[in-house]
């Protein structure tokens, strides 16, 4: 079955996308369903992953809920646009290591397409640019959760988010960097448009999940 993509407008509360999430994988995993790629925005929320510390979490002005991915806090909400993959690794190499390195340069590449230029970072897990201060600062959280080798999960980018939100965490546990968006480095770019560029780099993600990433960091 061809990978159904899901564009969301409006808002999806948190807890609802991981419900549909965890149904999704279960069917994808019995051979039921198609693997999907579902790209949506929330309601502000911080979310824990497996390895979360409370002592990072600052002030939590808004719900938090365990979100059974790896890493720490993170914040989503409107402003953000998330993409959540739900796709079979046990036909796309069972290497979860290079999945995430696919998902980098998927991002990566998107940023590209608006002139911006990002980047891995090495023991940082996300996609990291140049802020307006010249200073380094994420715009992209990645975690993903594998069950049954189909991923849950996925990542986020910072479109135009209220980026003061992100001061009730420490972001992904990393306290000495800041966090940045399109929007304060100076480019509008809609939902609309960021998902546009996301399909037209897809073929490189899909591809790459099965060779050229594994090949970069096996």
């Amino acid at each position: 079955m061809p990978i159904e993509w899901r564009q969301g407008a409006a808002p999806v509360p948190y807890t609802q996308a991981l419900a549909d999430m965890e149904a999704r994988n279960a069917a994808v995993a019995a051979g039921t369903a198609a693997e999907l790629i579902w790209l949506l925005e929330h309601p502000p929320v911080y979310t824990a992953g497996t390895s979360a510390d409370p002592a990072e979490l600052v002030d939590p002005r808004f719900e938090v809920v365990a979100a059974g991915r790896g890493g720490r806090y993170t914040y989503h909400g409107p402003g953000q646009r998330v993409g959540y993959l739900v796709l079979d690794l046990g036909k796309r190499g069972r290497d979860v290591r290079c999945f995430v390195h696919a998902i980098e340069g998927w991002v990566i590449a998107a940023l590209a397409s608006f002139g911006v230029e990002s980047w891995r970072a090495q023991g940082r897990v996300g996609i990291w640019t140049r802020d307006i201060d010249g200073r380094e600062a994420k715009i992209g959280a990645i975690g993903v959760r594998v069950r049954r080798w189909v991923s849950m999960h996925g990542f986020s980018v910072n479109l135009d988010p209220d980026l003061s939100h992100f001061g009730g965490i420490v972001p992904c546990g990393i306290a000495e960097y800041g966090v940045t968006s399109l929007a304060r480095l100076g480019l509008s770019v809609s939902a609309q448009e960021w998902d546009a560029a996301l399909i037209a780099t897809s073929d490189d993600f899909l591809d790459a999940l099965g060779g050229p990433a594994r090949k970069a960091c096996g």
